[in-house]
């Protein structure tokens, strides 16, 4: 499998493409007045488009470990830094097409949004968790932070999925149905990370020599 890593690594990385290809195809025909378009409201069509797949890679990227697992593939791991990447990535767009066409690039306007209105300040939580992931994700960043403690702020992934659900299920308000979905899906996600946690933790016990009586 070693030596197809290279090539699916290539694969993944146009897929990853493909969303912001399309959203910028989409607007391509909207400024040149073709069809297809991002219809009535094109500024909230990318706002929305960026946000959906941020919080699709986020997913993903939350997928990897259980995948590589209960699938017996164990290199899909490697695909999990890119994934996160995309995610950040996307995170990135989400951010600068509100701060462009919400914002306006007044940066008072933007603080003053964060304080006051709560998903926007879930939104922030969820980017700025993705900063250190992002900074530290290169092989380096391993070797000068120590495995445990780069696997310690790694964690902070299940925090950004939990926040971005809560961006989303607080910005639609009404119509619940699509992030409450992804909220089921963050549910499972960490759950069955708990339960590993468990059983590894009941298996190390069972496992323990038994105090000698004295």
């Amino acid at each position: 499998m070693n030596k197809y890593i290279r090539w699916i690594k290539l694969g993944l990385f146009v897929l990853c493409l493909v969303p912001v290809a399309g959203l910028a195809w989409l607007y391509y025909n909207t400024t040149h007045g073709l069809e297809p378009d991002l219809g009535a409201n094109p500024l909230e069509y990318l706002t929305h488009g960026t946000g959906t797949w941020t919080i699709n890679f986020i997913m993903l990227t939350l997928c990897i470990t259980p995948a590589r697992k209960l699938l017996g593939m164990p290199w899909l791991i490697q695909m999990r830094k890119m994934l996160g990447l995309f995610a950040f990535f996307y995170g990135c767009l989400h951010f600068t097409c509100w701060l462009w066409f919400d914002k306006q690039f007044i940066w008072s306007d933007m603080g003053a949004d964060i304080l006051k209105r709560k998903f926007v300040t879930a939104g922030m939580v969820a980017l700025a968790l993705m900063l250190p992931l992002a900074l530290t994700s290169t092989t380096w960043a391993i070797r000068k932070m120590g495995g445990k403690r780069w696997q310690a702020l790694h964690r902070l992934i299940y925090v950004t999925g939990i926040a971005a659900v809560i961006h989303y299920i607080w910005l639609v308000k009404a119509d619940l149905k699509a992030p409450l979905q992804y909220a089921a899906i963050v549910a499972v996600l960490l759950g069955y990370r708990v339960f590993e946690w468990a059983r590894k933790r009941s298996a190390a016990s069972a496992n323990r020599p038994a105090p000698q009586a004295g």
